[in-house]
Order: C-alpha cells, then structure tokens, then sequence
C-alpha cells in the first residue's frame, strides 16, 4: 500500500523530482553508484552458513561460534570493502586464519566437505583481496 502511494506521488510529480536537487531521487542515484563487495558477502555467509551446518548435523557448539565469529567478521570487512575499497585489512585477516586453519584440518583429514571446501574458498578470497592490494596506487 505505502510503495503504491508512494509511485502515484512520484509519477504526479516527476517534475519536481528531478528539478529539486536535494530530491529523493538524487539521493538514490548516489547510493547505487556505491560498490558493493557481493563476493565478501557470499563468503561471510558461507562461512556462517557452514557454522550452522556443522551444528545442526553434528551438534558442534565450537563450529557454531566459530562459524558466526568468522562469518561476521568476514561481513563486516566486505561492509568496509564496500564504503571504502582500500579498507581491506579485516577480510585479509579473517580470510587468512580460515585458509590457515582449515587448510592445516584438510592436510590432516583429507576431507573434502567442510575443511576442504572452507580452506579453498578462504585462500580464492585472500587471493582476490591480494590482487585489489596489489593494484592500489602508490601513495606519495
């Protein structure tokens, strides 16, 4: 009801939308000119995901508060990705102990599902994050 009443308020007075600089219209356009890191939210929520997986099919609390500590952190470094994509040191971080991790559990266990799987996607993303930090420029 209200996103109806708000495309017949927009519609009628179009006009004024795009003659009022301040207008709400505007404010839209510069929010979806933001970058958003959606491959460091895919992982924050794989890597969340696979803490709940593991506690619903095996009963882990620790891969459950492993899991959502990870995940968060792995989001709130893609949420600084996206409002400033020199500010990569979080997911580095993050990505990097779970490559480390989980690749030491996978070289033990030789199973793929989960520490294979975490451990590959882990060191694809600290190769991404490695490559945006290799193409920043130089400050001088």
């Amino acid at each position: 009801m209200f996103a109806h009443i708000l495309l017949v308020q927009l519609v009628f007075s179009s006009s004024a939308v795009l003659q009022d600089s301040d207008s709400l219209f505007n404010v839209f356009t510069a929010v979806s000119n933001m970058s958003v890191d959606w491959v460091g939210y895919g992982y924050a929520t794989l890597v969340a995901s696979g803490g709940v997986i593991g506690y619903v099919k095996a009963g882990s609390v620790p891969s459950l508060a492993a899991g959502l500590l990870f995940g968060g952190l792995a989001g709130f470094g893609a949420y600084q990705i996206s409002n400033d994509p020199n500010n990569i040191w979080v997911s580095l971080a993050t990505s990097g102990a779970l490559s480390a991790v989980m690749g030491k559990r996978f070289y033990g266990s030789r199973k793929f599902m989960p520490a294979g799987l975490m451990a590959g996607a882990s060191i694809l993303m600290v190769g991404k994050l490695s490559l945006a930090l290799l193409q920043k420029p130089a400050e001088s």
